[in-house]
């Protein structure tokens, strides 16, 4: 793992660890939490128009709540693949590599089309 990423997961593991709230961070309940956070970032762009979207971090306001809401995705990302014992750099660096073979820049360039 990144150093940045190692200290992160240290970070957020003592924090829990402090205040004994490992016995609530099951993976069904961090799942859970990771789905409404993500859930809350949504509805900072859910009545947007794409322009709107684009420029979210030019308000002030609303970019702070989309960079909040970000932090607390994170956050629980990096506590779920703590607990479940996932190296994310490594889980996102080998889903990334699956990607670039499914979808190769000469087939895949401009076009949205699943496969």
């Amino acid at each position: 793992m990144l150093p940045a990423m190692d200290d992160l997961t240290g970070r957020v593991r003592a924090f829990a660890e402090e205040r004994d709230w490992q016995q609530f961070h099951t993976p069904k309940n961090l799942a859970m939490a990771l789905a409404g956070e993500v859930g809350e970032l949504i509805a900072e762009f859910q009545w947007l128009t794409p322009e709107q979207a684009a420029a979210v971090m030019s308000d002030r306001e609303a970019g702070d709540r989309v960079k909040a809401e970000i932090g607390d995705v994170m956050i629980y990302l990096t506590r779920l693949a703590d607990v479940l014992g996932i190296d994310l750099v490594e889980a996102a660096s080998t889903k990334l590599e699956e990607v670039a073979r499914r979808y190769p820049v000469d087939q895949a360039r401009g076009s949205a089309a699943k496969r």
